[in-house]
């Protein structure tokens, strides 16, 4: 019998992205600008949650945003009247963004007089969790309507994630929601992981999320 060659394509494919990831968050080191992975299921709150974020931030910082759908600019026309720097990235149908992909949004948008640039990824909560985006720290929205158990069903997401965010509290009292059991999941998964419980309807709970952001960035541009 003929030998062949087998070649692990997957694995290739996520070695090759992870050194373009780490080249990636090296040269974004150099100039000095935090990025930011934010990840959910559509319909979460990311772009909702975006805006509040940038209200309270881009006094001292600023600010970019990358704003990655599969077609339609609908959530860039709504980032670009808070004032800051934004471009639409379409992936043609992929479903996530990688390093390269990223590393072409950054190249458009500009990072050298940005202080902080936020990656809005595609909606989906399986392959975004799969590619390393060149990020400094990857934050994740699980709304109340979703469930709590959102955390056994999409593990690597929530394992993956420096910061969960659990959006829309304002809906508790119509959804059957466990604020403890989704905790207790998350941090099974991702002891470090940091959750923060707002409404980017009202507003509750933002300032928290913002100040844990403000200190990495100015963290990160100190060390």
């Amino acid at each position: 019998m003929e030998e062949f060659k087998v070649i692990e394509i997957k694995k290739s494919i996520f070695e090759d992205n992870d050194k373009d990831a780490d080249n990636l968050r090296q040269e974004l080191k150099e100039n000095g600008t935090f990025l930011l992975n934010l990840m959910s299921s559509p319909g979460s709150g990311k772009t909702s949650t975006l805006i509040k974020t940038i209200e309270l931030m881009k006094n001292d910082f600023k600010i970019g945003v990358m704003e990655a759908d599969i077609d339609s600019s609908v959530d860039a026309n709504k980032i670009a009247e808070t004032g800051v720097k934004t471009i639409q990235l379409h992936t043609g149908g992929m479903c996530h963004l990688d390093a390269s992909m990223t590393r072409q949004g950054i190249t458009e948008l500009g990072t050298q007089a940005l202080d902080v640039v936020f990656l809005e990824n595609v909606g989906n909560l399986v392959c975004p969790a799969e590619f390393d985006t060149g990020a400094v720290k990857n934050a994740m929205i699980l709304s109340v309507p979703e469930g709590d158990d959102k955390p056994l069903k999409y593990p690597l997401m929530f394992s993956i994630s420096d910061a969960v965010i659990i959006n829309k509290i304002d809906t508790a009292a119509v959804f059957d929601f466990d604020f403890e059991k989704a905790k207790q999941r998350i941090k099974a998964l991702n002891p470090k992981c940091e959750i923060f419980l707002i409404s980017a309807k009202t507003g509750q709970g933002v300032a928290e999320w913002a100040e844990w952001l403000r200190r990495e960035v100015e963290n990160y541009n100190v060390q």
